[in-house]
């Protein structure tokens, strides 16, 4: 059988590749937005063209760089060309779109982008196959054995980190919408990957898939729909509920969890590690799910409506339960055990994805939450003249001038010269600062800027890695 690491191998960028990745990004669609949040238009996704010169896609990522510039980019324009195969229409008057429309699901674009996709899979996923070993024998029973046991070590835990994370912050209301918004990346157009799985004829596994899916639709109801009660929770807290409105403030790991439903659902090559990592999800969303919507029913005071988690600890334990007896075992059966291998790698490829996602995010919530910290640190640093011994690059903009949210591969300290601009860190009110004020910004932490006086310069001055301590 043809694993993982003989099809990324087949796919060896050519030179070209920054070149080729670099004329997609250049599509008017996913460039300078003019504001942070993107409403009634799920076509506008802005992904930083100018970060694509600093960024090698012909080199995969490591763990340890799951959260850089190359990793969010990738997972931006990977997204973005996986997506093309899905239909969004906007919740406002179509006319004002229209060619946004055409141009995201035109030929010209989606031709660009099948061009480039296997460069940016490569780049985004290679590293999966040196994490993870599942070399040896495999049979029927040592593999239920093997997700029992790995299971019970995951849904026993009392608490989440993520939700601990949450309800300890200063502001856990600005904690809480940092987490939604990262949920938004998928549950607004959730079992899309999914329905990439159920066309075709391979038997009663087929009709057993179909009934997971159909559950995640509502079985044509769209009120019960599953990304319908998600919409509601967003409005209940008070964010806003059309997808992609919070395109900008995606962290790269929240995006992998979507990209890579998509990466093994689109080549069925990849089906039976599509199956380890459905276990895993429907196994691990009751525990999860039961945390949540107890959290958030704290944080917001009871307002939230959490219906969408509720439905999935109840709904999810039978998933689990269809997933391995009615999907996995009579696949294995009808394709013998070899196929168990590639069924546990999906498994543990997704639960490491999640483990960085989680990492990741209680990183951005603890920096977002604790930036007053980093505002004195910059004064401290800009005191002992940290600014004159490493210039750095000095910007100067107008009035409403946006920066894209991104992040950057080593500590910044980010200085305003003169005038005034928002700094923002998450969904939540900005921090504004004013000419002399600055912050600390880590390696790795998601941020942007925009300009709210008529003229406003600033300085990003490198930090050596103890600098930043």
């Amino acid at each position: 059988m043809l694993n993982t690491s003989e099809i990324l191998s087949s796919r060896l960028p050519d030179p070209a590749s920054n070149d080729l990745i670099g004329r997609y990004a250049a599509c008017r669609l996913f460039g300078q937005p003019a504001d942070f949040l993107i409403r009634g238009n799920p076509y506008r996704r802005p992904v930083r063209p100018q970060d694509i010169e600093a960024v090698d896609f012909s080199r995969p990522l490591t763990r340890g760089d799951f959260a850089s510039t190359a990793a969010l980019t990738g997972q931006r324009l990977l997204t973005n060309i996986y997506e093309s195969e899905l239909l969004f229409l906007p919740n406002g008057e179509f006319r004002r779109v229209e060619r946004d429309f055409q141009e995201f699901y035109g030929d010209p674009l989606r031709s660009a982008g099948e061009r480039v996709r296997p460069l940016l899979e490569r780049q985004l996923f290679a590293f999966l196959e040196e994490e993870i070993d599942v070399s040896g024998r495999w049979s029927e029973a040592a593999m239920r054995s093997y997700f029992e046991r790995r299971l019970a070590g995951v849904t026993s835990a009392e608490s989440s980190a993520v939700c601990e994370a949450i309800e300890t912050a200063r502001e856990p209301r600005a904690a809480a919408e940092l987490f939604l918004t990262q949920l938004a990346s998928d549950f607004l157009s959730e079992a899309s990957a999914m329905a990439r799985n159920v066309l075709g004829n391979f038997g009663a596994v087929q009709s057993e898939l179909f009934k997971v899916l159909i559950d995640e639709y509502g079985y044509g109801v769209h009120e019960t729909k599953h990304s319908t009660l998600f919409e509601e929770t967003l409005k209940s807290c008070g964010l806003e509920s059309e997808p992609h409105a919070y395109w900008q403030f995606y962290l790269g790991t929240s995006l992998s969890l979507v990209t890579y439903f998509h990466y093994v659902s689109r080549n069925h090559a990849l089906f039976f590690r599509y199956l380890g990592a459905l276990l895993y999800t429907e196994a691990t969303l009751p525990w999860a799910n039961r945390l949540q919507s107890e959290m958030l029913g704290r944080v917001f005071d009871g307002a939230a409506d959490t219906r969408y988690f509720d439905e999935h600890v109840h709904i999810d334990v039978h998933h689990a339960r269809m997933a391995l007896e009615k999907i996995i075992v009579p696949t294995v059966q009808r394709c013998g055990e070899r196929v168990i291998g590639e069924i546990v790698r999906g498994f543990e490829e997704f639960a490491l994805l999640q483990e960085l996602a989680d990492a990741d995010l209680i990183a951005q919530i603890e920096w977002s939450d604790g930036r007053e910290h980093y505002v004195e640190l910059a004064a401290a640093l800009r005191a002992k003249g940290a600014a004159s011994r490493r210039a750095g690059a000095l910007f100067r903009e107008s009035k409403a001038e946006l920066s894209v949210p991104h992040v950057h591969d080593e500590d910044e300290l980010f200085l305003v010269e003169e005038g005034v601009l928002d700094f923002v860190t998450g969904p939540g009110a900005p921090r504004r600062l004013e000419a002399g004020e600055g912050i600390v910004i880590p390696q790795g932490r998601h941020h942007g800027s925009r300009i709210v006086s008529e003229h406003c310069s600033y300085r990003a001055v490198p930090l050596p890695g103890a600098a930043a301590c």
